[in-house]
């Protein structure tokens, strides 16, 4: 028996927030006016999670409050098989379901992230992921940061897909990059549930995913940790990244695709650019190979002015045009008569 064919793109990404079931639609009404003053709230509250964030140092007492203002904020961070955390490991692989993915992980465990195609700014930091100088240098870069002695070490929470999905149906191709920094990283997998509206949407941006998030009633995140995974002899990072992936996704009970953020943004282009109907299509071409309304005009106007040389061109021209190109049934009698 053949397995299942991949998922597409189609099912990878949602293109729309709110939901198709009326019964749910009708739901979503009745709670916008709760959620728009919980977003206000919410927003209030949120400037002193920053604050708090900024103010404490890293470590189990800053974790543990920010988690539990975050809980009000209706962020809602859970783990399971924590005793599978291997604190010697120092990259963690995961799969990405949201932008702030990397925030929830690093309330149940330090850990840094990189923001990729990015320049260092206040922006970068203030979401939480780590300055690095470029891309170009990033791997190197990385590998530094994880050969660096400093106490406690801090593991890289790294995202292989590079671009976020729905969650629900499978995984894009992991990049090889993350698994050529060290030898052994410890998967971890991460699901995402949120009443009433879609967990994120394709081409939203991170403000606008924020404020989704603060105007629903909740989201939980499952964090869920996976035994360390060791680069096998001879393999190369290409082959470890695969073997990862099929791991991830079977724990997740999804699929592992070969497509790609490429992919995503050519989906993307699609959704924003609907190619035309096929009516529209048929509609846009003549019916028939014949010559144009323009053509038929001149070549009956020619045949007139032959008959009737007296009579000028551009009157002969002008009743062909009035009439819609059709012979009038007096130049069918002069031309018969003729």
């Amino acid at each position: 028996m053949e397995p299942p064919p991949s998922p597409g793109p189609e099912r990878l990404f949602d293109s729309h927030r709110l939901p198709g079931d009326g019964f749910l639609l009708l739901a979503l009404l009745l709670y916008a006016p709760v959620g728009f003053c919980l977003l206000v709230l919410r927003v209030f509250l949120g400037i002193h999670v920053f604050l708090v964030s900024c103010a404490l140092p890293d470590g189990v007492l800053r974790r543990f409050v920010v988690r539990t203002m975050c809980a009000v904020l209706g962020l809602v961070a859970r783990q399971e098989d924590s005793g599978l955390r291997d604190h010697r490991v120092r990259v963690l692989i995961s799969n990405h379901v949201t932008p702030f993915d990397h925030n929830i992980v690093n309330l149940l465990t330090s850990c840094s992230t990189p923001l990729l195609n990015s320049p260092p700014s206040f922006v970068c930091w203030s979401r939480g992921f780590m300055e690095m100088d470029g891309r170009g240098e990033l791997v190197e870069s990385l590998k530094r940061f994880c050969a660096s002695t400093r106490l406690p070490p801090t593991p890289l929470l790294l995202f292989p897909e590079e671009e976020a999905t729905n969650g629900r149906e499978g995984l894009l191709r992991f990049s090889s990059w993350p698994f050529s920094i060290q030898d052994v990283v410890q998967p971890l997998t991460l699901r995402v549930q949120r009443p009433l509206v879609s967990v994120t949407v394709s081409d939203a941006s991170w403000v606008s995913e924020l404020l989704w998030s603060l105007f629903v009633p909740f989201t939980v995140y499952q964090v869920r940790w996976l035994r360390p995974v060791h680069r096998q002899l001879g393999e190369g990072s290409e082959e470890f990244s695969f073997r990862v992936q099929q791991l991830v996704a079977k724990e997740l009970g999804q699929r592992g695709t070969q497509l790609t953020p490429a992919d995503k943004a050519e989906h993307m282009k699609r959704q924003r650019h609907p190619r035309l109907r096929p009516q529209s299509a048929q509609s846009s071409f003549p019916p028939s190979p014949g010559p144009s309304p323009d053509v038929q005009l001149a070549t009956l106007a020619q045949r007139v002015k032959e008959v009737l040389p007296h009579v000028p061109l551009g009157v002969i021209q002008r009743d062909l045009g009035m009439r819609k190109g059709r012979l009038t049934q007096d130049w069918l009698c002069r031309l018969d008569y003729h």
